[in-house]
């Protein structure tokens, strides 16, 4: 995975931004992830971490966005504190290889885009 530099968001995803930075607060979980599906679907999800069940809020967001019949993600964001580790950009990956990640902080403030090499 690399980074590029931050160009201008689009409406579209500027709104999954939006939507991560919102679970994360709502939740106030360590991190807050939306994705885009091929059909413009949104799927929210903050991190999962039960004593049996444990999740970024990537691999949640990608979990509800699959188990509502999404066969494709356009687009991926996540709010944290740094960068993802590499299970979370390796379960947009699976679904769609070509998928930006776009990175934020807490101000929604896009640190970076994650493209493939």
């Amino acid at each position: 995975m690399s980074g590029s530099e931050t160009p201008p968001l689009g409406a579209e995803d500027a709104k999954i931004v939006t939507l991560a930075r919102s679970s994360r607060a709502r939740t106030g979980a360590a991190e807050g992830a939306a994705v885009r599906d091929t059909d413009g679907r949104t799927y929210a999800a903050a991190t999962v971490d039960l004593p049996s069940l444990r999740l970024t809020a990537l691999q949640a967001a990608v979990a509800a966005a699959v188990s509502s019949g999404a066969e494709g993600i356009e687009a991926a964001a996540v709010v944290l504190d740094g960068e993802p580790d590499e299970a979370s950009v390796a379960a947009v990956r699976d679904l769609t290889a070509s998928a930006p990640v776009i990175v934020a902080n807490a101000k929604g403030e896009v640190v970076s885009v994650l493209v493939p090499a």
